[in-house]
């Protein structure tokens, strides 16, 4: 019984802690697939094209664009971000669940793509623990602070635009409620209707 996969999705704003609870999720569930973006940016030492990104020049990133071959798509620093449709697809199609941590404007545009992707935005416990968390980084500076600040403001405005709400305050207890979540999509019953109808067939 092969079911569709799970499209996850895992936001929250700079210093929330998604990247640390995303990359636990996937330790803890290795059958989980990450996505793999294109960039129109040059290989860095090391990056192999379709395991790290997908390494394609600007003139083929817009042809994509126009062609809609992607979910998301993003201008950072004057390069193209984006994630192509057809390869999380194959991934879905397969049974595979693929999961992917993005800003808000991404997780928007998936949504608006893919309705029945499982959107997740994490939260830290306060701002004071965010700005605290900022700091112990040591890598930014009291400007570039300031700004992510301001921006975490804006992204927390938009929680009503996802599923689910994890509020990061304890690192273990929000990976575990991830987890659940996932568990949880998956016994949805749109989910398994086919499952359900072979079944009373049978």
């Amino acid at each position: 019984m092969n079911k569709k996969g799970l499209l996850i999705v895992i936001s929250g704003p700079s210093g929330a802690g998604k990247g640390t609870v995303y990359n636990e999720v996937l330790i803890r569930r290795p059958e989980i697939k990450r996505s793999v973006s294109v960039t129109t940016r040059a290989p860095r030492k090391g990056e192999v094209d379709g395991i790290h990104y997908y390494f394609r020049t600007v003139e083929e990133y817009q042809r994509m664009i126009a062609n809609g071959e992607f979910l998301e798509t993003a201008s950072v620093y004057s390069n193209y971000y984006g994630t192509p449709k057809a390869p999380v697809y194959e991934k879905l199609a397969l049974g595979q669940d693929v999961m992917f941590e993005i800003d808000t404007l991404g997780a928007k545009q998936i949504k608006t793509i893919y309705p029945e992707s499982v959107t997740i935005f994490i939260i830290p416990p306060s701002f004071e623990i965010l700005e605290k968390r900022l700091r112990a980084r040591g890598t930014d500076s009291e400007d570039s602070i300031r700004r992510r600040l301001s921006c975490a403001r804006s992204e927390l405005a938009k929680y009503k635009q996802f599923d689910y709400i994890v509020f990061n305050d304890d690192l273990e207890s929000s990976i575990q409620r991830v987890l659940s979540i996932i568990d949880a999509e998956k016994s949805r019953i749109f989910r398994n209707e086919k499952a359900i109808k072979d079944y009373l067939n049978s």
